[in-house]
């Protein structure tokens, strides 16, 4: 198999973020020679043809999604779908098996990559196609969940008391440690049904445990002791993509009303915040993250969707006044990775998903995390405390409430250069951020990843 190029297709859950890692890797693969059949739904198509970068190997393959009582018309991503009816778009996603087992026979790829279609393995199988789960989420978080979801272990035996505390022989020096709040949040998101008659952890057990090899999206340069753990619990062959850094985008500019605004700056000092397309605060906690970048007297760009129940602006009263010149909340879709580059950005406050967690460890910018839910808060812990390249706003241990006060010490500490925790941070990111930005290591993995599919081949 030296040599030889593959044919690998790639079916993740229909978020963005699981959709654009997974074709940042395509673009990797593809790079390099391999065929790459990515599906994806007729409107995702038009939100992800500009990031293909080698069209030519990237075919996008259109599914149509079933129809589901419930799921609004339309639907397609879990952009279009409030949080609840997540379930029923994995339903639809569930109920294209028919239309993904006719198409595999056709194309015959070597792999397919996938996450939360846990009945994939099931199809390959006897089409001769090994099936690669491929984690888009960290290491850390998929070694902390191993344990649940398996058939020994009932959905109404989870407790909050079994989420706090870390599996017995995680690794020893791990920062993480939940909350009581955070861990009841896990306890009914991951007993929550996800599709038709299964469970979150369920569905994510028997991904993991049936198909014929795990891909991680990290290294063990930064998650070394994680990707260990889940080698050696889960017992199948481990791939480790690398980083997988997004390339910056060469076809388009940061449009002109941001370039013209930030500009009017001094570098490093705008703190810019984005919560994620589909992170949404109540209006309290909303009032209370604007406030607190107010409280900075720093300028600030805020990327926020408008807060739960929130029909007129739910800025405090006098808000916009009080900050006309010198800070915006925006409520639309922005180019967060442009941003991130810009001279004058010097803070970027992160909800903590893994896309945006990668974008600010290759930035400049000082970091303050705000978790949100789920992964967020293992990343938050791993990134403050394993590895100490930010910040992390407090909140309180049973509610799970930040203030205004809080948001404003974490940005300032981060900001402040000459303090113990400005300097601790300033140098763990400058160190973490030349590894990850390291083209001999990215092309190492890359071709690691290559090299062990092609072995995976030959073995069978």
């Amino acid at each position: 198999m030296d040599g030889k190029s593959l044919h690998i297709a790639m079916f993740p859950w229909f978020g963005f973020g699981h959709l654009i890692p997974f074709l940042h890797l395509a673009n990797k693969l593809a790079e390099r020679g391999h065929k790459i059949s990515f599906f994806v739904t007729p409107k995702t198509l038009h939100k992800l043809e500009h990031l293909n970068l080698h069209p030519h190997l990237i075919t996008f393959i259109q599914i149509i999604l079933p129809h589901v009582d419930g799921l609004p018309p339309g639907a397609e991503t879990t952009a279009d779908v409030p949080f609840p009816l997540l379930s029923l778009l994995m339903t639809a996603m569930d109920l294209t098996r028919p239309a993904i087992e006719t198409c595999l026979q056709k194309l015959k790829p070597h792999f397919i990559f996938y996450d939360f279609t846990h009945w994939l393995p099931s199809v390959t199988r006897p089409l001769g196609i090994k099936a690669i789960y491929y984690s888009v989420i960290s290491s850390v978080v998929r070694a902390y969940i191993l344990r649940y979801g398996s058939s020994d272990l009932q959905r109404n035996q989870l407790t909050e008391a079994d989420f706090m505390k870390p599996p017995p022989d995680f690794p020893p020096h791990s920062s993480i440690k939940l909350r009581a709040n955070e861990a009841r949040e896990l306890v009914t998101f991951y007993t929550k049904e996800f599709g038709r008659n299964i469970w979150f952890a369920r569905r994510v057990f028997i991904s993991t445990t049936e198909c014929d090899a795990i891909c991680l999206k990290t290294c063990r340069e930064i998650e070394g002791p994680y990707c260990e753990y889940v080698e050696k619990h889960l017992n199948k062959p481990l791939l480790l993509a690398g980083p997988v850094v997004p390339e910056e985008p060469t076809d388009s500019a940061l449009e002109e009303r941001w370039t013209n605004w930030l500009d009017g700056f001094e570098p490093k000092t705008v703190i810019f915040c984005s919560y994620g397309s589909e992170c949404v605060l109540q209006k309290d906690q909303f009032q209370q993250l604007v406030l607190g970048f107010e409280l900075t007297g720093l300028p600030f760009l805020a990327a926020l969707k408008p807060p739960i129940g929130a029909e007129e602006s739910a800025l405090p009263e006098g808000f916009e006044e009080r900050n006309e010149g010198r800070g915006i909340v925006y409520g639309g879709w922005i180019q967060q990775q442009l941003i991130l580059g810009h001279p004058s950005v010097g803070c970027f406050v992160s909800h903590c998903g893994s896309g945006s967690m990668s974008e600010g460890l290759v930035s400049e910018c000082q970091l303050v995390l705000l978790p949100h839910a789920g992964d967020q808060v293992f990343n938050a812990r791993f990134m403050g405390g394993d590895l100490k390249v930010g910040v992390e706003i407090e909140k309180g241990e049973e509610d799970g409430l930040f203030t205004k006060e809080g948001v404003c010490k974490a940005i300032q500490s981060v900001m402040d250069f000459d303090s113990k925790v400005g300097k601790e941070v300033r140098e763990n990111h400058a160190k973490f951020r030349q590894v990850l930005l390291n083209k001999g290591l990215e092309n190492s993995y890359i071709d690691g990843l290559v090299e062990k599919l092609q072995d995976l081949l030959v073995a069978s």
